[in-house]
This record gives structure tokens, sequence and C-alpha cells, in this order.
């Protein structure tokens, strides 16, 4: 079987979605793709035709709410992701000591 035979199909939603992630987030398309399992020409093709749209709201239309929610949503996303660090090195720290 060759590889169109096996292409995957992905719901309009799901296009949506990963393309809100990508506009969302300050990483490239092949790192969204990456982390998505998609390929990096479909997500961008998909990016494009969502602005083409107007579908999307890209960043240049956030309303300043929109702007400061994100803000503090990224802010809280990297407090959150220090304390996980510090809590995996405390176990094993605790694990360690514990033998």
């Amino acid at each position: 079987m060759g590889q169109a035979s096996r292409q995957r199909r992905y719901t309009a939603e799901f296009k949506r979605d990963a393309v809100a992630l990508l506009n969302s987030s300050e990483r490239s398309i092949a790192a969204v793709a990456r982390e998505l399992g998609v390929n990096e020409t479909s997500l961008g093709t998909w990016a494009r035709a969502n602005q083409l749209s107007g579908d999307v709201k890209t960043r240049k239309h956030q309303s300043d709410a929109e702007r400061e929610e994100e803000l503090r949503l990224r802010k809280r996303v990297r407090e959150l992701e220090q304390e996980i660090d510090i809590l995996k090195r405390f176990t094993a720290y605790w694990v360690k000591e514990g033998k």
C-alpha cells in the first residue's frame, strides 16, 4: 500500500483547534505540528485558509482584554511548570533518601 492510501483525515473541528493552538502559541508551525502529530504542510495550509476566510482571530485582532488574559495565563503556566519541576526534584530526592 502506498502513502496516499494511509493519508489521515482530520475533522474541521480538529483543524480549527490546531490553528487556534498555533495562533495562541509562540511556537513554530513545525513545533506545533510535531506536538499534534500532523504534517507541517497540512498545518500551514489550514492556518492560511483560516486567515483568508477570517474564521480565526489573529493576534492583531485580539482585544486588550484577550491579550491581558493570554499574558496572565502564560505567566500562570510558567509558574505551574516551575512548581512541577520542583516537585519532580523533591520526589527524586525523597525516593533516593528513602532507600
